[in-house]
């Protein structure tokens, strides 16, 4: 018989799934009410009398007013913000500086203001009730739930409460959910990943496991461990495990390992948050894509990423959008950032209503030769030459190896850790290989004509990638690891781990 708490879920999953359905069929009107909201608050702002607010009042006004910047260009604002001034941004003071490590920017801090801040807990708990009014399932809401994240202990800038995005919302665990929530404050708080994922061991090992939620490598590594420990499946240990949620990486590259683990497939709900937004969820277990959050306080605009390094690219709103093409996606927030580069990009996988799936960074790609490849095509290639073969994939990354030796064309080097190696790897990288010719065209005219010869494959040994991300100190947590560059940065440290 169902608790009164499962009882309640479903309730309140259907209300908010009402709720939901009512903004999500009226797209345009939802953005226009944000975008009007986000002009007459930015008005009171030292930026938005830089940029001319009074005198906006269509969008077309704001394209003129506000250039795309990214966190580099919005420093100098950002700054002032985390000196102790207010009315910046946005007006007051923010509630929290989320703490972020840029490749060019050292430490970035992302404002979380009193306005943004609930749309963040909002859409996290909506993605669950979303799955629980589509099954019918709510049961899991009496087991235990799991959410591998970093330490919840925050600093002091200037008054402003400063921390992880995932250990600020640690903080928003709605009371209902605290006796059932793991692990313990004390085993968040270890800041080595290690050490903490030893100790999260300890304490999950006998519950009744029902939610688990990270990132999918880093829950990969729980789940090895759970398993040297105790000789069992994970769908053994804990039978009622109904649910992984996810974020931040793709998780079909992993789906294979996983369900090995766990002995059995387990419904997934993925999340598209960031320090930035909560931009999406996955609402629903039969569509393709997220649910882009046009409700949230963010209003989104959309550049063709093939377009975005040209001088002035053209930028489109949510009307314009079409399915099928790949976009950099520019926000602006109730958190105060204006037209402001992610640095993801996007493919609409539906308009009605608007669903989204990532398809890479604007920065993380491979077009040493032209051949414009993209992070979506070489996950999708590496999931189809895993099928083919068998293989399981732990982690991958891919670069473009230029200086070749002697007479030897220039190609991809994929350097892949295995959980099950295929029996031949020559037909794997072939299989890879033609997986990603017929995707990107780029690539296909390059090979045939002589350019490029077909990728290579580099097998890490076990632990090779953790190895390289403890080097650089971004072990666990949130950090991810890039799935291409387009230099030989990541590739020259992978190779010195390999050579030692």
């Amino acid at each position: 018989m169902a608790s009164l708490k499962a009882v309640g879920a479903k309730v309140f999953a259907k209300r908010i799934r009402k709720k939901i359905n009512n903004w999500s069929s009226n797209p345009v009107e939802t953005q226009k009410k944000v975008f009007d909201h986000l002009i007459k608050k930015g008005k009171k702002t030292v930026f938005g009398k830089d940029h001319n607010f009074d005198a906006i009042k269509s969008y077309e006004d704001f394209r003129l007013q506000v250039p795309i910047r990214d966190y580099e260009q919005l420093r100098s604002y950002v700054d002032r913000m985390v000196d102790g001034e207010k009315d910046i941004l946005w007006p007051g003071k923010p509630l929290y500086y989320a703490k972020t490590s840029g490749t060019t920017s050292g430490a970035k801090y992302i404002p979380l203001t009193k306005e943004s801040m609930p749309t963040h807990i909002r859409a996290a708990r909506n993605a669950i009730l979303c799955y629980i009014a589509e099954s019918g399932r709510a049961d899991f809401v009496d087991g235990k739930m799991i959410f591998l994240q970093g330490s919840p202990e925050l600093q002091d800038k200037n008054g402003v409460k400063l921390g992880r995005l995932s250990g600020i919302v640690a903080h928003y665990v709605p009371k209902y959910l605290q006796k059932n929530r793991m692990p313990s404050w004390e085993t968040n708080c270890i800041e080595d990943w290690e050490q903490k994922v030893d100790a999260i061991i300890e304490e999950t090992v006998n519950e009744d496991m029902t939610v688990i939620s990270g990132i999918p490598p880093w829950v990969q590594m729980y789940f090895e461990k759970l398993h040297q420990k105790t000789n069992q499946s994970i769908g053994t240990l804990f039978k009622n495990f109904e649910l992984f949620i996810y974020g931040g990486v793709n998780y079909e590259p992993y789906r294979a390992t996983f369900e090995n683990l766990i002995g059995r497939s387990v419904p997934s709900i993925e999340l598209y948050p960031a320090s930035e937004g909560f931009f999406a969820f996955q609402d629903s277990q039969h569509e393709k894509g997220m649910l882009l959050q046009l409700d949230s306080g963010i209003f989104y605009e959309f550049v063709k990423a093939e377009e975005f390094f040209e001088e002035n690219p053209k930028r489109i709103t949510i009307a314009e959008v079409e399915k099928g093409v790949n976009y950099v996606m520019l926000i602006s927030t109730t958190a105060g950032l204006w037209s402001y580069n992610i640095g993801d990009t996007v493919i609409f996988t539906n308009t009605s209503p608007y669903r989204v799936i990532v398809s890479g960074r604007i920065k993380h790609f491979i077009s040493a030769f032209g051949e414009h490849v993209i992070g979506k095509e070489v996950e999708q290639a590496m999931k189809e030459g895993a099928e083919m073969t068998g293989a399981r994939i732990n982690e991958f990354t891919v670069a473009p190896q230029v200086n070749t030796d002697s007479g030897e064309l220039p190609y991809h080097q994929w350097f892949i850790e295995f959980n099950e190696r295929p029996s031949d790897l020559e037909v794997f990288a072939e299989k890879i290989d033609d997986a990603l010719r017929k995707q990107n065209t780029y690539y296909n005219d390059l090979i045939e004509g002589n350019i490029l010869r077909r990728l290579k494959i580099t097998p890490v040994p076990r632990d090779g990638f953790t190895k390289y991300m403890k080097s650089i100190g971004k072990l666990g947590g949130q950090n991810k690891l890039p799935r291409l560059s387009n230099d030989r940065k990541i590739a020259d440290a992978l190779t010195a781990i390999l050579d030692k």
